[in-house]
């Protein structure tokens, strides 16, 4: 071919679209500029003990944009990949490291939310409604139906979901994937709680938590001695409630461990090596009590300011805050991955951020 001005621009503009179009995924993308000084203050240390996690030389960075509701991020170091949901837009996205593109895994994903790597290298994943289902996606593609009923009903509609050291599966099962057309197809509950669920590695299903208010995100201890599950409504703040674990995986000793006060909005969360919870946050919706003049109309605003909120917040296994990471966008849930376990992937509304951090993930 004839080098000319021409073929380089043409050339030039298909990089540039095939960089751009690597990065999306046709929906609503968002532009990042990462900050260009160390340390970044994106990181916001609230106490010293945290200073130890925080890379110096490390910032945030949006290594995929484009998505309606990221959710579930579940990292898989044999292929150097990160799967996550969008959840409206009924799919599975995969971010590949090697080329740091975004493409779809899984269309027609039965509205998927929660992800999980199990101890064998398989994606198990919570479709969140229509099929409201556990399934485990084998290594030749075929797709294993884990658990769609308890006792002769209907499961409500799986969040989120941890796999535990003994291959036992943990599952939430709120409502929210039925109580609107948003996150999948409008239905009535057949059962008469959100339970969290365990599934034994002889595949019986437990409810093991009865009593606990839309269950959303759940995380063990580094020791599994504990159980995480954050509870949507009901305490009346969204709260992240401790639980004793049993060597049969009965749970016992329930203490609230962190509540998010009325503004805030915990998710998803996952548990460094350390005990650490590392949370994603966010504004809750919650309203003013009294409106105020918003251009000659009385407008009810929001508690709190959602650019203050939005990111991840870092706990102690005390329940103590120690950091904020702050994002542009609302994180719904976490993971750890890279090929070091230390790159902390956040799924945020419409995109999916990185960081390298000092820390690593529990599982």
């Amino acid at each position: 071919m004839t080098i000319t001005r021409r073929n380089i621009l043409a050339s030039a503009g298909a990089t540039v679209a095939s960089a751009l179009l690597s990065r999306t995924a046709f929906a609503q993308s968002f532009p990042f500029t990462p900050n260009q000084r160390y340390p970044d203050p994106a990181v916001q240390i609230l106490d010293p003990s945290f200073a130890k996690y925080r890379l110096y030389s490390s910032t945030v960075e949006q290594v995929s944009t484009g998505m309606r509701w990221a959710e579930g991020p579940a990292y898989f170091p044999e292929g150097g990949y990160l799967l996550f949901s969008d959840i409206p837009n009924n799919r599975i996205m995969k971010f590949d490291e090697k080329t740091n593109q975004t493409s779809v895994f899984r269309a027609n994903a039965n509205y998927a939310n929660g992800n999980a790597r199990d101890r064998q290298g398989r994606l198990v994943t919570c479709e969140h409604s229509v099929t409201r289902r556990i399934t485990r996606t084998e290594k030749d593609g075929k797709i294993t139906v884990l658990a769609d009923k308890f006792e002769g009903k209907r499961l409500n509609a799986p969040n989120d979901i941890v796999v535990k050291s003994d291959d036992s599966i943990w599952f939430t099962d709120p409502i929210f994937g039925i109580n609107g057309e948003w996150e999948g197809k409008k239905e009535k509950p057949e059962q008469a709680a959100t339970n969290v669920y365990r599934i034994a590695k002889d595949g019986k299903i437990t409810a093991v938590l009865t009593d606990v208010v839309n269950p959303n995100g759940l995380a063990f201890s580094p020791d599994e001695k504990k159980l995480y599950v954050v509870e949507w409504k009901g305490t009346p703040n969204r709260s992240i409630w401790s639980y004793d674990v049993g060597a049969d995986g009965t749970l016992g000793g329930k203490t609230k461990l962190i509540d998010a006060a009325d503004q805030g909005s915990i998710d998803g969360f996952r548990v460094d090596r350390d005990g650490n919870l590392w949370c994603g946050w966010g504004s809750n919706g919650a309203l003013q009590a009294e409106p105020s003049d918003v251009g000659g109309r009385k407008v009810f605003q929001l508690k709190g300011k959602s650019e203050d909120l939005d990111g991840v917040m870092v706990f102690s296994p005390a329940g103590k805050v120690l950091a904020f990471i702050r994002l542009p966008e609302r994180c719904a849930n976490l993971t750890f991955g890279g090929p070091k376990n230390n790159r902390l992937y956040m799924a945020s509304c419409h995109s999916v951020y990185a960081l390298y951090v000092e820390a690593h993930g529990a599982v």
